[in-house]
């Protein structure tokens, strides 16, 4: 973890040194120096997370290298904030800077290369402190051997302490003894504790899987750090015992041929079964696939893992993977009985501990190693005792022996981590328990915070996702919701792993949370996360250290003094309508998000924030940006619109005025939505870098200039366009070349026909009509769109009847709103095959179902709201048959 620190650090040095040399001079030779040394220890760090930190001596070697980090970082970031202080004041600033303020700056300067250099020398003593006061610990191997064995007790569970897994093991064997002669490889997947092994364990010990396979089985537990030639000794011991053979001897001295030869010819003739537990890696799957090359015989091999690339490594025959789940309510309500109440007759709960034990259950959040563990350590408590732990469980894993197997096997998870996705796990921790967090929003967060690595191939969004998907594939990370093909929307934490991260947090100084339940002193951590105050802020000491400042609490309406060096500022959803002038002196700020807060005006001052990357405005009350906004030349996304209220209505968001200067921001990346005033609309063209753009406040006479600007536009994704009120006319025919990767295309306003270049958006995935009161068919030109998922039409067409005759293969999101005179929905037979949800608004001369609702046999939720009296009794009554495939169906008001 600390390796990560010091990394972070020292990229961060790099880039002040090569973007901000003009502010150096007088600091710049200690800088580099530190630089550095700063590069030579990453490789005692880097050993460190390697062979893991045991001892007391070696723990606290590191925790120096990590605070000493953390203040160079405060030296070099409190003197980047005095200079530009001065360069950010204007011409008068410049002229006091260099009459009167000179010698205070050079002294300044000499103060800051001293400190550094002082920082530096204890730095360049921590090897040879080290090397003098070496003391032994229990080491990295130690704990993975505590876990082998953990895992390995699983092969002796008795079947009565296991619950939920019938189903699953049938599943399995059915799979194990098909009868099909080809290799089988079976993949577990889930997150630590979810019960994979468990669930192999018991397949495995089967009598009759192990009859199946004539007893040739072996079961080989993997860690982390293994030997490949150790565990070829362990496979060729588990099979010849299997068969009641003897060992063969000599193994210990055999080389890697000798022990491959052996393995391969012992199997040659046989149809075995072997289980791979816990695979971290397809390194050793690349060495087993030469080993067990396609064998005919019918051998089935097991992988348990916690990591998706490992699950899906193909080696072979067929595949087949099980995604593990966690526990129903009921199944870990049973566990936990069995567990805690083993003495109690039948393993029931008393009916006074009844409340208590629901409420212990229902924080493990269906993860069957906390249940259990968590069962175990309420065993024979008496009632004062479940009170208490009731009153004070916050999971405190390394602190209760019998939590310990809890945490050794999360930490494994987490240590597994390469080191750039270490600080983007902690950091999802500072959100609140079950937050779904937003993809987009964490993604902007890591970037400001400088996690995301820089890569010329790949935008910084791009790695950054990467990052996010890489910690869904190893169940460090929850997906609540997906978009129609599969991206992850939003997504949150497991309760355990928070609190595994939460106290990883804490102790490394990277985040805290403050939840108001202790008075708030000094934050020694980098990060702090505002989830509820019983007062207000108002202490220096909270905030001098720190780079992140995060409100949950939406009572919060003001914000302590006494910040200087933050780079996130997210004050989402917080009742504030003012903020400090020192917020406007943030030179460091990437991140600040106000939205739907309740500010009404922000300053030119805004124009300070020189190395502001997102500013997120949607929803507060501000009409008008400052010509300040101007300055923001590192600006990549801007958010600033409203909604209104009710979605059926012609003006259902507000866009922002914007002054002509915001062209000059070249590396903005996303803007929406922006009043399209003067002649804004032709300026923009020169905004070819966007991917994301919304324009509102649109008149029929700037076609011309309109689709101009947009056709520059070839890199744009999202693209957004509202007129100026519902009697004018959207004209875009001129577009004859739209964006060749535009995905989202919202229009609002009238459209006098169907653009012609609809049917070249073959990257369409979502695609919004409002208000277009179209009198020509729109279905015919958007039918054979190949990847529309999402197709949204509110008052989009003034015809009597919509007919789905053909294509829509993708389509999985329907809305069908506000259609005055739709008195007819016909849906042919394998049109739409794919749809998921279809929602049906104020379409009051709709008297029936959609004919041919029937044939939508993937349909999981129909919404009927506003609708006809005539269509709620039919729905209910003669046409009940037409929907009852659809599992959820909702008539609302």
């Amino acid at each position: 973890m600390d390796q990560a620190v010091v990394k972070l650090l020292t990229d961060n040095i790099i880039s002040i040194l090569s973007t901000e040399a003009s502010l150096l001079w007088g600091t710049r030779d200690a800088i580099e120096d530190i630089k550095d040394e700063l590069l030579s220890m990453q490789s005692f760090l880097v050993d460190a997370d390697r062979k893991g930190v045991g001892s007391e001596g070696e723990k606290t070697w590191v925790a120096n290298v990590r605070d000493m980090v953390y203040d160079v970082e405060d030296i070099i970031d409190k003197f980047m904030y005095h200079m530009n202080l001065q360069r950010i004041g204007g011409r008068s600033s410049w002229i006091l800077n260099h009459t009167i303020y000179f010698p205070k700056n050079l002294w300044v300067r000499r103060q800051t290369a001293t400190k550094i250099q002082k920082i530096n020398g204890k730095i360049k003593g921590v090897p040879e402190r080290k090397q003098r006061y070496r003391t032994e610990g229990t080491s990295s191997k130690d704990n993975q051997k505590r876990v082998v064995q953990h895992a390995e007790l699983s092969l002796l569970f008795k079947e009565d302490e296991l619950v939920g897994i019938e189903e699953k093991r049938q599943l399995l064997m059915g799979w194990l003894m098909d009868g099909e002669q080809h290799q089988t490889v079976i993949s577990i997947v889930g997150m630590g504790g979810s019960g994979k092994t468990t669930l192999a364990a018991n397949t495995y010990n089967n009598d009759d899987v192990k009859k199946h396979f004539n007893y040739c089985c072996a079961w080989i537990t993997i860690s982390q750090a293994y030997d490949i030639e150790d565990l070829l000794r362990s496979m060729i011991n588990r099979f010849y015992r299997s068969m009641k053979e003897v060992d063969p001897t000599n193994l210990s001295s055999m080389n890697h041929i000798e022990l491959v030869k052996m393995l391969v010819g012992y199997l040659k003739d046989k149809m075995y079964l072997l289980v791979l537990d816990d695979v971290w890696d397809t390194n050793l799957l690349d060495e087993i696939n030469v080993l067990l090359q396609h064998s005919s015989l019918g051998s089935r091999i097991i992988i348990t893992t916690q990591k998706e690339d490992v699950a899906c490594y193909h080696l072979g025959g067929k595949h087949y993977i099980h995604h593990i789940q966690l526990l129903q309510n009921e199944e870990a309500w049973e566990l936990f009985c069995k567990k805690a109440f083993a003495s109690s007759p039948n393993g029931s709960c008393p009916p006074e501990l009844q409340s208590f034990a629901q409420e212990l259950v229902g924080k493990c959040k269906g993860l069957p190693l906390a249940i259990a563990a968590l069962g175990r350590l309420m065993y024979s408590k008496n009632m004062s005792q479940w009170n208490e732990i009731h009153n004070n469980l916050n999971w405190s894993l390394s602190k209760n022996p019998k939590l310990k197997a809890v945490e050794s096997i999360l930490m494994f998870s987490f240590n597994d981590l390469p080191y750039q996705l270490k600080h983007c796990f902690l950091y999802c921790s500072l959100f609140p328990e079950d937050h779904e967090i937003r993809r987009k929003r964490l993604i902007k967060l890591w970037m400001a915070e400088g996690f995301v690595e820089q890569d010329k191939s790949y935008l910084p969004e791009e790695v950054a996702e990467s990052y996010l998907l890489e910690l869904i594939l190893r169940s460090m990370l929850q997906v609540v919701e997906r978009n129609e093909f599969g991206r992850p929307r939003r997504f949150k934490m497991h309760d355990l792993l928070r609190e595994l991260a939460l106290s990883i947090s804490e102790r490394e100084k990277f985040g805290v949370v403050h939840d108001g339940r202790e008075e708030m002193g000094e934050c020694k951590a980098r990060r702090i996360s505002i989830h509820k105050t019983n007062k207000e802020l108002k202490s220096c000491s909270i905030m001098s250290k720190l780079r992140c400042f995060l409100v949950f609490d939406k009572t919060l309406k003001s914000l302590p003094s006494g910040s200087k060096l933050l780079r996130v500022l997210d004050l989402e959803d917080a009742p504030i309508d003012e903020l400090p002038d020192e917020v406007f002196k943030l030179f460091n700020l990437r991140y600040l998000n106000l939205r739907r807060t309740l500010l009404k005006k922000l300053p030119n001052s805004i124009g300070r924030l020189l190395n502001l990357q997102t500013l997120d405005i949607f929803g507060t009350q501000i009409e008008t940006l400052p010509h300040g906004i101007g300055k923001l030349q590192n600006l990549r996304y801007l958010f600033m619109f409203r909604f209104t209220g009710n979605w059926n209505d012609f003006n259902y968001y507000i866009a922002t005025q914007t002054p002509s200067n915001i062209v000059r921001l070249k590396n903005l990346q996303a803007v929406c939505s922006i009043e399209a005033n003067d002649d804004l609309v032709l300026q923009i063209r020169s905004m070819t870098q966007l991917t994301t753009i919304g324009i509102s406040n649109v008149k029929a006479a700037d076609e011309t200039d309109l689709c101009t600007s947009i056709q520059n536009m070839r890199l744009l994704r999202i693209l957004s366009i509202k007129v100026t009120d519902e009697e004018e006319t959207l004209r875009m025919d001129a577009l004859s070349s739209p964006p060749p990767n535009l995905q989202k295309l919202l229009l609002t306003g009238k459209l006098e026909k169907v653009p012609q270049w609809f049917r070249s958006l073959q990257s369409l995935t979502y695609l919004y009509l409002h208000w277009s009161r179209l009198e020509e068919d729109l279905l015919p030109h958007i039918a054979a769109l190949p990847h529309l998922g999402r197709l949204k039409l509110t008052n989009a067409y003034v015809g009597k009847q919509l007919r789905f005759v053909t294509g829509f293969l993708k389509l999985t999101v329907l809305w069908i709103c506000n259609f005055p005179q739709l008195d007819e929905i016909i849906i042919e037979k394998e049109v739409m095959p794919n749809l998921k949800s279809l929602w049906i608004d104020s379409c009051m001369e709709l008297k029936t179902v959609p004919m041919g609702i029937e044939y939508l046999q993937n349909l999981q939720q129909l919404d009927l709201t506003s609708a006809s009296r005539e269509l709620k009794n039919r729905i209910r009554n003669e046409d009940i048959l037409k929907v009852q495939h659809i599992p959820k169906r909702y008539i609302w008001k």
